[in-house]
């Protein structure tokens, strides 16, 4: 987890409402410790000044490697003078120094070794993208780059070129207004990401043109400062970590409410941990059942890995097994139908004379167009798929369509084909560059988090499911490295499990008479248990040694023991001395194609 960040430091004056202090400034710095403080090994190229200022002794001790030329304080580096008063920003006084001469051929010929670079605005778009294009052509692996809103009233085009020459871009709303004419507009290029600051609301994550917004983390302000490139630095740190876009800026998030709390910088230094993702007051995991359970899962030899062999499926080495399991993995969500706001039936219809239920009547349904038609399942035709054809691949026996939401499922197909022919992707060069990493696993979900159908997800569920079938498949399609593991497979069975056995509990009675009663709930209530059973499931995974895939199967076959439908049948189950028996408590009701 290497970073370089190209732009500068400076000694700023910070006028606050109640005192006026000294303080180390600049977007490259805000940016470098914020990165630091997430874990990353941070290098800065910018002016670097002999002797180094109080004030910047602890910026440069935490830094991997100061690069850039040796300049005189206080020529040689910028100074501010910022006033944040009355919930306002104003420059009182503002010089350069010697920023303004720094020039790609004073980088390093080779920056393969630092995993992402992030380039700063340099206060001119141009000399930004001379930057971009010098790194691109050095051997940078990754290029992240942000803006400001002078620059994209004056040089709009320019920005969009540095846009289109980078992997990551950051900017705040007035600026993403001022490029795309409207927030609702903004979007990226396949493969590419754009984050997008909210001020008091958070923070908005684009893929291409799937939006996802995180809402802020209450705070009191005291020192806006460098709120922004604080939390573009945590993003970087946790992208480069292997998170999920959407889980890195989350983990961001809290990292630039604590930050303008305080002084300038002052708690990127801070020597502890990052501050965590808040947790829910409306679920929580429960430490003690958990214990109980992994025990008992540990000595489970029916908790072992499903080797996705059955009549539903393709055949071991089937020609187009890997085509198939790419395209029907993410159509895994939405079995289910609702009426008068509730949950009301599962998906169960006849199909080639047998009676199939949700994520098995999917397989089948598939399974039977591949054996009639070969490539239906190569990216070209899922782009292309359209409703009368998926129509037709889903119809039952009877001749009706037992999918409860077929537009999803349709939109979820075109996008995954689109992506994957516009980042000139196959499930076979995916599998290539997997097999070809150190890191296969790690390197199969990074590819993953840039296709639709797969992306939209920040816990990963068919991403980790897609992973489990190429690993445990007969063909063995993927070997994990040593201390690679798949991350909790979270549907709505493993949550309806974590509820029922204790694994999770419900804090908030409102919400646990919604989930009794089987009602519709809003998206927040859905992510504060989704979650909470995402971290019960990665501990007992990590208690019971077990594999995340033998994990996920017992809890997964719980739906037949513990069903949606009818009466538990606890002693069926090999944990029911141990369960808490909550059996009034069903899932999260709520649509998504998540799973």
């Amino acid at each position: 987890m290497t970073l370089l960040i190209i732009g500068g430091t400076s000694t700023d004056i910070l006028h606050l409402d109640s005192q006026t202090l000294p303080s180390a400034g600049g977007a490259g710095m805000y940016t470098a410790m914020a990165a630091h403080r997430c874990g990353s090994n941070v290098s800065l190229f910018a002016p670097n000044p002999n002797p180094v200022p109080d004030v910047l002794q602890p910026i440069a001790d935490r830094l991997a490697e100061w690069l850039g030329p040796i300049v005189e304080p206080e020529e040689g580096l910028p100074h501010f003078e910022i006033s944040q008063r009355g919930g306002k920003t104003e420059y009182l006084k503002a010089t350069f120094g010697a920023e303004s001469t720094l020039t790609p051929d004073m980088l390093p010929t080779n920056l393969s070794k630092y995993d992402c670079i992030h380039i700063v605005p340099l206060g001119n778009a141009q000399k930004q993208l001379s930057f971009v294009e010098a790194c691109r052509n050095s051997g940078a692996k990754k290029i992240s780059a942000g803006t400001y809103l002078i620059s994209v009233n004056e040089s709009p085009e320019q920005v969009r070129s540095i846009m289109k020459n980078t992997d990551i871009f950051f900017m705040n709303q007035s600026e993403a207004i001022g490029l795309f004419g409207s927030l609702e507009a903004a979007h990226t290029e396949a493969g590419k990401l754009l984050f997008i600051t909210l001020g008091a609301d958070g923070a908005c994550v684009i893929q291409g043109n799937h939006k996802t917004f995180i809402p802020s983390v209450p705070t009191t302000e005291l020192d806006p400062t460098g709120a922004g490139d604080t939390f573009c630095g945590a993003t970087l740190a946790y992208l480069a970590q292997g998170k999920h876009p959407v889980m890195a800026a989350q983990h961001a998030v809290p990292l630039a409410a604590q930050m303008i709390a305080h002084v300038g910088p002052t708690a990127l230094l801070f020597n502890e941990a990052a501050p965590a993702i808040p947790s829910s007051p409306k679920a929580q995991t429960n430490p003690a059942q958990i214990k109980k359970i992994s025990k008992m899962v540990a000595a489970l030899d029916e908790a072992a890995p499903f080797n996705f062999i059955s009549p539903e499926l393709p055949p071991a080495y089937h020609p187009k097994a890997l085509d198939y399991f790419f395209a029907v993995t993410l159509q895994q969500f939405s079995f289910w139908n609702e009426k008068n706001n509730r949950y009301h039936t599962p998906l169960i219809a006849p199909l080639g004379g047998v009676s199939q239920k949700g994520a098995f009547y999917l397989f089948d349904a598939y399974r039977r167009r591949l054996e009639s038609d070969a490539d239906f399942c190569s990216p070209e035709r899922q782009a292309n798929l359209s409703r009368a054809e998926l129509l037709e691949i889903f119809k039952a026996d009877d001749g009706s369509d037992p999918m409860p939401a077929l537009d999803l499922h349709l939109e979820m197909a075109n996008a995954y084909g689109r992506d994957m022919l516009a980042l000139r992707l196959t499930p076979e060069t995916v599998l290539q560059k997997a097999r070809a990493s150190a890191t296969p696993l790690a390197t199969l979900i990074s590819i993953l988090d840039k296709v639709g159908g797969y992306k939209e997800d920040p816990l990963r569920k068919k991403s980790g499911l897609l992973a489990l079938i190429l690993n445990q498949r007969p063909e063995a399609f993927l070997t994990f490295a040593a201390g690679e593991q798949v991350e909790p497979v979270i549907d709505y069975h493993l949550m309806r499990s974590c509820l029922r056995v204790g694994l999770v509990d419900i804090l908030d009675e409102d919400l646990k008479t919604k989930i009794t009663n089987r009602e519709l709930i809003s998206p927040a209530d859905e992510w504060a248990i989704r979650l909470t059973a995402y971290r019960a499931i990665e501990e007992v995974v990590a208690l019971s040694g077990k594999s995340t895939g033998a994990v996920d199967w017992f809890f997964f076959g719980a739906r037949k023991r513990c069903p949606e439908m009818t009466e538990p049948e606890c002693s069926l189950c090999q944990i029911d001395s141990v369960c808490a028996h909550r059996r009034e408590l069903f899932q999260p009701v709520l649509r998504t194609s998540f799973y």
